[in-house]
């Protein structure tokens, strides 16, 4: 069987062997890069199934460049950040990234986390997806990942956004933790009291004019979760 192919991408030598070696010794075919231009020249000349990507970069740094991949590509990506860096963190997950692991961190802990997404991403069913999902007056455009008001204003979602909205979708009038939208989103194990996804749905909420006071769609269920609180209706 071929192994899976994996890119790192780090500036710090000592990193980029470490992670080679490890992840070598478990099964993979590991490309290391030390900036953007030679994960690019890595990605042009053989498939990856995985990035492994320092927010912390010269030049173009990594959330610039999980931007670039997600733009071009549904390669999985898992974000190397500064210990207790939030901020790296959410914005990171908003571009795309599919988890992330704080530095120092345990070279089998990021192990477990890329099996569980190489896991949940061989896995995926294949499945038609609908062209448009109605609910509340409101339209998601799936193709371009377009938010359209009830008075026609398209309003562009982020992955993440977009992720977290077709999951609640699905699930309508389903009460669900942060544990499962981090699970449906992204295949992750959530990081105890973990709260990028109260950050997504804040954000989503402005993206629905939905009041944050008094939740009339995107509801919170006390010591629960979220529920979206709509009929839904798909066009293919």
């Amino acid at each position: 069987m071929e192994k899976e192919h994996l890119l790192v991408v780090d500036d710090d030598d000592e990193i980029r062997a470490l992670l080679q070696d490890y992840l070598e010794k478990n099964g993979f075919r590991v490309s290391t890069a030390a900036d953007g231009a030679a994960m690019r020249r890595v990605l042009a000349a053989d498939p990856v199934k995985l990035v492994v990507l320092d927010v912390m970069l010269p030049g173009e740094d990594g959330l610039a460049l999980c931007r670039a991949l997600r733009a071009e590509s549904e390669i999985p990506v898992v974000m190397l950040t500064a210990l207790n860096d939030e901020t790296d963190r959410i914005v990171g997950l908003e571009l795309g990234a599919d988890d992330y692991v704080t530095k120092p961190f345990s070279p089998r802990e990021l192990l477990a986390r890329i099996r569980v997404i190489l896991r949940r991403t061989r896995h995926t069913p294949v499945t038609t997806e609908p062209r448009l999902s109605h609910f509340s007056g409101w339209q998601l455009q799936h193709a371009g990942r377009q938010l359209i008001s009830p008075d026609g204003l398209a309003i562009p979602l982020s992955l993440a956004e977009y992720r977290l909205l077709k999951v609640l979708l699905e699930h309508a009038n389903r009460v669900l933790s942060r544990d499962q939208l981090l699970d449906y989103t992204r295949g992750r194990e959530a990081v105890p009291f973990d709260r990028s996804v109260d950050m997504l749905v804040s954000r989503l909420r402005q993206r629905l004019s939905d009041d944050p006071r008094n939740p009339a769609l995107i509801r919170t269920v006390r010591n629960e979760g979220y529920m979206l609180c709509s009929a839904v209706q798909l066009e293919r």
